[in-house]
């Protein structure tokens, strides 16, 4: 069932999924789970970006470990709205994880592929634990199984952007997380 109607200021979206407030109280939540988990360990995060980038940065602040941060680059959608199967590291690791424990944040949990690709490359280079944190799962879309340890929202099989969720690199900045509008993808597939 269609979420509200989105704000005029948001002309893309046909409806919002998650409000900002919701987000804001779910990554608080999120931390806490995170906080108990890792209590009296130093922690490694490992963000998927571009898309986990500001969910990264509002969870972070929020942990209380000691944390050491990187990135990985990866791709599977390359301006598409499906995503395309072969993923592309763009730009690796630069920390050492062997013996430490590592959580892997990402936007969206969709097909899988990234997350388990991401995981596994991680494992193989000896961290002490390798854990994952989501902020959408789409299960509907899983065609690797994978599940996430930490997961914000279930979303349904629908095109959603915002809060760091894109479509060829536009929206991310929209406070809320919606479904585009399909007019705005419809055919680029």
């Amino acid at each position: 069932m269609p979420g509200p109607k989105a704000p005029a200021e948001f002309k893309h979206l046909d409806h919002v999924l998650v409000s900002p407030p919701a987000i804001k109280r779910r990554v608080h939540a999120l931390a806490a789970d995170i906080n108990r988990v890792y209590r009296g360990k130093d922690l490694t995060v490992i963000a998927i970006i571009n898309g986990a980038l500001l969910f990264a940065a509002d969870l972070l602040r929020e942990l209380r470990s000691p944390l050491r941060l990187d990135c990985v680059r990866a791709s599977s959608y390359h301006a598409d709205t499906n995503a395309a199967g072969a993923l592309e590291i763009i730009d690796n690791l630069k920390l050492e994880v062997a013996g430490h424990h590592v959580l892997i944040l990402d936007d969206i949990l969709d097909t899988g592929r990234t997350l388990a690709a991401v995981k596994k490359l991680i494992q193989r280079k000896r961290a002490s634990s390798v854990r994952t944190c989501v902020l959408l799962d789409k299960k509907a879309r899983r065609v690797v199984p994978f599940d996430a340890d930490f997961v914000g929202f279930e979303v349904p099989n629908e095109f959603v952007v915002g809060y760091g969720l894109d479509y060829a690199e536009r929206y991310r900045n929209l406070p809320c997380i919606g479904v585009l509008k399909r007019k705005y993808y419809a055919g680029k597939s």
